[in-house]
């Protein structure tokens, strides 16, 4: 698989951030036990909505697991933007614990470390905030004495980086072997926090290491007997500067000495100590990952007695079957509970000879690596083989997780799913309830056997033929792409679709059966490549417009095509950037707002020549949304966030603002009531005060709000539409949270 898969996990490394150089007084207001997300993924919510996710089967960078040391098949998962879960073995499936997080706390979805208690396992904690960034909120914790079904908060004043460069490290946060109320939390610039009252306060402690605008800090935290080691991210790999600390008091932390030294042990990634054999096993690489990392290895230490021994299974370095160079670091690791000397450690960033575990048990001495016997099956999860004839082992491992009940029970997190054995040979996803998808894009036909088609940041485009499994010809190809940008529909042809995205053979594409089967556009604007930004077809198909936009956020004139992108011409009366619709029923109609200038454009030609219309509209948000009734022309609704919800119904020359609502960030119709005329009208907004999931079945006069405050799912903003044929279902894009979908009850 390539890099352009994983364009949402990158998109903020190598980011340059300030580093805080004095420990602060840090401190936090506990809140009150607020429940979690339902324990039944079908639950009916208060609204008298039943929300579940439309399965897609993972979809996201598993960054952590977490198996409890004492209670059989009981294990905790974390993502970097997508919350935590448990697991339950009794229905094989994994549990959302995060869900209640709303629209202001969406930071909060990116889960930056958990602990558990061994001696208490009804305890879990989990470390939130996904960017360190100035505009990013502070960070929280959340502490649970129910296995997250109900929630204790206390927010923090550092910031977290669930998201950024070192996800795949830790845990950064640990329950003390010698009391059980006291815990750790090592974050990237703030220094060692503690708390003595099982996570209500936090306090700054002294630590011996100054951070840097690197970004890791403290990596890792482990007990190793009574002892806690730290990892330290911001080394330079030299002996006169240490990556690995420990306290034998819980005061005063010190080097561990004879710690190995330079670039491939540079930074301590994971650790797991084989309490069995009394014995520290530490992964390294030359980079935090999961991006970046060339060279790594991997060390023990024998805590009675301070030796320190290299058991890289594989040293990077060496020559590829192609004739590269086979660079990669490492990365999970985990020990066996009941046999010492037993454990498993993955590589990370292999993308040539692709990334695997190793198996060792004799303390690594010796290694066998389980890819190279491994039978893959992703029935259950097409997508994984990314359009190929076979998935793939694993990339982006550091993850990993050893039941201490089961030797053989391995799993590993990749960039998309979570793979698991139960006898060191046979691998499938365990990935059941766990859906992280970043979805941008959302189409529901008004006929066809598909209800949704969606379009992710991590998967591109995938064809929901049914809501309760993962689509059975896995993601679009011809061309796959690694994330989705524009996904449009013929309003009157709907066996006609378009979408565009970071494409491995071009960047837009067509279907004349709905979207099941595509084909690559016959050329595309030269900006593409590189931009490939939205895309519209008009009502029946005969005519495209590209808005190309690149990821960075610059601009490039938008392009038509009518004979179905064999060729392409500037329009050079559009504005770069402007929001487009297309006209449901009229094919020579377009509208385009400019959200730079608030001004509305149409177009009666087909897109040849656009002119102003409305003026003087809402402006500076690219985030602004235009949308066109179904089955009417000239019927469109501006969302302008705060700024509220705007109506026209003379194709833009003038807009009303609706007066019903506060807000509005996203809006789309579906079926209309029993006895309605008008659509019903979905809303992501504000009524009177916080951001929630609407519906008005009245043309705007009225809403009720359809989610409640356990279906949340932080930040909402980006696309929903209801269904053509179903009264009252709908279908809400997350970031994170895959594609949720509701029903009344």
């Amino acid at each position: 698989m390539s890099t352009f898969h994983l364009s949402r996990r990158s998109v903020l490394a190598g980011s340059a951030v300030v580093a805080a150089v004095s420990l602060p007084a840090v401190s936090g207001q506990a809140r009150a036990a607020v429940p979690a997300a339902p324990a039944a993924p079908a639950a009916a919510a208060k609204s008298g909505y039943r929300w579940r996710n439309a399965v897609m089967g993972g979809t996201g960078f598993i960054t952590g697991v977490l198996f409890h040391p004492s209670v059989r098949g009981l294990a905790y998962a974390r993502t970097d933007i997508g919350g935590a879960y448990r697991w339950e073995d009794r229905t094989d499936r994994w549990i959302p614990l995060t869900d209640h997080l709303g629209w202001d706390d969406s930071n909060l979805l990116g889960v930056e470390a958990m602990a558990l208690d061994p001696a208490h396992p009804d305890r879990v904690w989990l470390a939130l905030g996904t960017y360190t960034q100035s505009w990013a909120g502070n960070g929280a914790v959340l502490r649970s004495e129910d296995r997250g079904a109900t929630w204790k908060r206390t927010d923090l004043t550092v910031k977290l980086g669930a998201n950024e460069d070192g996800r795949g490290c830790g845990e950064r946060l640990l329950v003390d072997p010698r009391n059980s109320d006291t815990l750790w939390l090592g974050t990237r610039h703030d220094g060692l926090l503690r708390s003595t009252d099982r996570g209500a306060t936090w306090t700054a402690v002294s630590f011996p290491a100054t951070p840097s605008a690197t970004g890791q800090g403290i990596t890792l935290l482990v007990a190793a007997g009574r002892g806690v080691y730290a990892g330290w991210g911001d080394s330079d790999g030299t002996a006169g500067s240490p990556n690995l600390y420990r306290t034998s008091d819980g005061k005063t932390w010190e080097p561990v000495p004879g710690q190995p030294t330079g670039g491939a042990a540079k930074v301590p990634i994971r650790a797991a100590y084989d309490h069995r054999a009394r014995e520290l096993y530490l992964t390294y690489a030359n980079a935090p990952g999961p991006n970046g990392q060339s060279d790594g290895s991997v060390h023990k230490l024998r805590t009675t007695d301070g030796k320190w021994t290299e058991v890289t299974p594989v040293k990077p370095g060496g020559t590829t079957s192609e004739g590269g160079t086979d660079a990669f670091g490492y990365g999970g690791v985990a020990v066996d509970a009941g046999r010492a000397g037993t454990l498993v450690v993955s590589t990370n960033n292999r993308w040539a000879e692709t990334d695997t575990v190793f198996r060792s048990t004799d303390g690594g001495h010796t290694w066998k690596s389980l890819k190279d016997e491994a039978v893959l099956d992703v029935s259950e999860t097409p997508y994984l083989t990314w359009g190929k004839d076979k998935p793939k082992f694993g990339w982006w491992i550091q993850a990993v997780g050893l039941d201490p009940y089961d030797s053989q029970h391995v799993v590993h997190g990749t960039g998309a799913t979570l793979y698991s054995t139960r006898d060191l040979k046979h691998w499938a996803p365990q990935i059941r309830g766990l859906e992280e998808a970043s979805v941008v894009q959302l189409l529901s036909p008004p006929t066809g056997e598909a209800h949704l088609i969606s379009g992710s940041r991590d998967i591109g485009v995938l064809y929901h033929e049914r809501l309760t499994a993962s689509p059975s010809r896995g993601l679009a190809t011809n061309p796959v792409f690694g994330s989705s940008t524009g996904l449009a529909q013929a309003a009157a042809k709907p066996s006609y679709v378009v979408r565009t995205g970071s494409g491995d053979n071009g960047n837009g594409a067509w279907s004349n059966d709905g979207g099941k089967t595509w084909a690559p556009f016959e050329a595309q604007p030269a900006a593409a490549e590189d931009a490939p930004g939205l895309i519209v077809t008009n009502a029946d198909g005969s005519v495209l417009l590209w808005a190309l936009a690149h990821w960075d956020g610059t601009l490039h004139p938008a392009h038509r095509s009518a004979d179905n992108g064999a060729t392409w011409s500037e329009v050079t009366s559009l504005p770069k950037g402007a929001v487009l619709v297309a006209d449901p029923v009229d094919p020579a109609r377009f509208y385009a707002f400019d959200t730079t200038a608030g001004t509305l454009h149409a177009s009666t030609d087909g897109g040849l020549t656009f002119t102003a219309r409305a003026t003087g509209l809402s402006s500076g948000d690219a985030g602004f949304q235009l949308a066109a009734a179904p089955g009417r022309s000239g019927d469109l609704w501006l969302s302008a966030k705060a700024n509220g919800l705007y109506r026209s119904t003379d194709g833009g020359a003038a807009f009303t603002k609706v007066g019903s609502c506060r807000a509005s960030h996203t809006l789309g119709f579906g079926k209309a009531a029993e006895g309605a005329s008008y659509p019903a009208i979905y809303m992501v907004g504000g009524i009177e005060d916080f951001n929630a999931v609407h519906r008005s079945d009245d043309e705007a006069r009225t809403w009720t709000r359809i989610n409640d405050d356990q279906h949340q799912w932080g930040w909402t903003g980006t696309a929903v539409t209801g269904d053509p044929r179903v009264h009252g279902r709908v279908y809400l894009a997350t970031n994170g949270r895959g594609v949720q979908y509701g029903e009344p009850v």
